[in-house]
């Protein structure tokens, strides 16, 4: 049995190089098969990468406008607080002239009243002294003493002429 031993021993060497051979061949398309999964969850993550990137960059962009919308309201505030700082200042301003005016019409209308009794007061002395006159001169009186004011006209207001437009004339001399 010697010469088949050689035989045997080479046919089991290469029946165990063609098991290897089997494993590693197995082994390769059990790795390309992973390699395979891998680049399509590789793809699907750089696809979802792309999504994302793209995403972020929508943002980014949102942002960047709602910035410069909140910048652009910002400066709208701060031009809405000087002109209303200003209208009050204004308001301020008019109401003060206004009480200006107001104080000087007063005074104006109490020396009126002032001198309006002084007058009536100066008045009342003359027709004093014009009575103590009538009776010095034994000349009759005027009037009784009993006097009557005579009630004040109101002025009558002058009524505006209505002029059509484009009928006026306008002197320039």
């Amino acid at each position: 049995m010697a010469p088949s031993a050689p035989r045997t021993r080479a046919a089991a060497a290469l029946r165990m190089k063609q098991i290897a051979l089997d494993n590693q061949d197995r082994t390769i398309r059990r790795l390309r098969a992973q390699l395979a999964t891998e680049r399509r969850g590789l793809a699907t993550m750089k696809k979802e990468l792309e999504d994302t990137q793209v995403a972020l960059e929508a943002s980014h962009k949102v942002i960047a406008g709602l910035t410069e919308i909140g910048l652009s309201m910002s400066k709208k505030i701060e031009r809405m607080k000087v002109k209303k700082q200003k209208v009050r200042a204004n308001h301020v301003e008019c109401h003060q002239k206004f009480q200006a005016r107001i104080h000087e019409a007063e005074d104006s209308m109490q020396a009126q009243h002032l001198l309006i009794e002084a007058l009536v007061d100066e008045k009342d002395s003359l027709l004093q002294t014009i009575h103590g006159l009538q009776e010095a001169n034994n000349a009759p009186a005027p009037f009784d003493g009993d006097w009557e004011e005579e009630p004040e006209e109101e002025p009558e207001e002058e009524e505006i002429e209505d002029i059509p437009l484009g009928e006026g004339e306008i002197d320039d001399e």
